[in-house]
C-alpha cells in the first residue's frame, strides 16, 4: 500500500494520536492517513502508551457506544509505533509533553486539550465539518 511506504519513508515529521483522534476515524468515517497525507505529505504516527491504556480502560470497564469504539480503535492502533512517551499524571499532559519531547504535531478532537496545546504553541490537527482535518 502507497500510504505504509510514505509513512515508513517519512520526513521526520511526527504525529500524535490522542484518543479522542482514534475514536473519530469511526465516529466521523474519516480516512485519517489519506486526511494527514493531504496535510503533510509524509509523516510518522505515534501513539502513546497512555492513550493505547486509556482505551483499553474504556473497552474493559466502558458501555455501550465508548466500549464499541474502543474495540474497533484497539484494532486500528495495531498498525502504530506505541512509545513510553511523556511524562505527567494525566494522559492529555503527557499527550503535551510527547509533543514538546518529539516536536510534534498532536492530532485531537478534544477542546480542552487544543486549548492547552494552542497556549503553549503546539501545532495540532482537529476535525473540522466532521469530515476532513485542518492543521493549527
Amino acid at each position: 500500500m502507497a500510504l505504509d511506504r510514505i509513512r515508513r519513508n517519512s520526513t521526520g515529521r511526527i504525529v500524535i494520536l490522542d484518543t479522542s483522534a482514534i475514536f473519530m476515524v469511526f465516529e466521523y468515517s474519516v480516512d485519517l492517513e489519506q486526511e494527514l497525507t493531504r496535510l503533510l505529505g509524509s509523516f510518522d504516527i505515534i501513539v502513546p502508551a497512555a492513550v493505547v491504556e486509556e482505551i483499553q480502560k474504556l473497552f474493559e470497564y466502558g458501555s455501550g457506544k465508548k466500549k464499541q469504539l474502543a474495540k474497533m480503535s484497539l484494532q486500528f492502533i495495531k498498525r502504530y509505533t506505541s512509545k513510553e512517551i511523556g511524562h505527567g499524571d494525566m494522559v492529555d499532559d503527557l499527550v503535551i509533553s510527547a509533543a514538546k519531547e518529539l516536536q510534534g504535531i498532536v492530532v485531537t478532537n478534544d477542546k480542552e486539550l487544543r486549548k492547552r496545546l494552542k497556549s503553549q504553541r503546539i501545532r495540532q490537527i482537529f476535525l473540522r465539518q466532521k469530515q476532513y482535518l485542518m492543521m493549527e
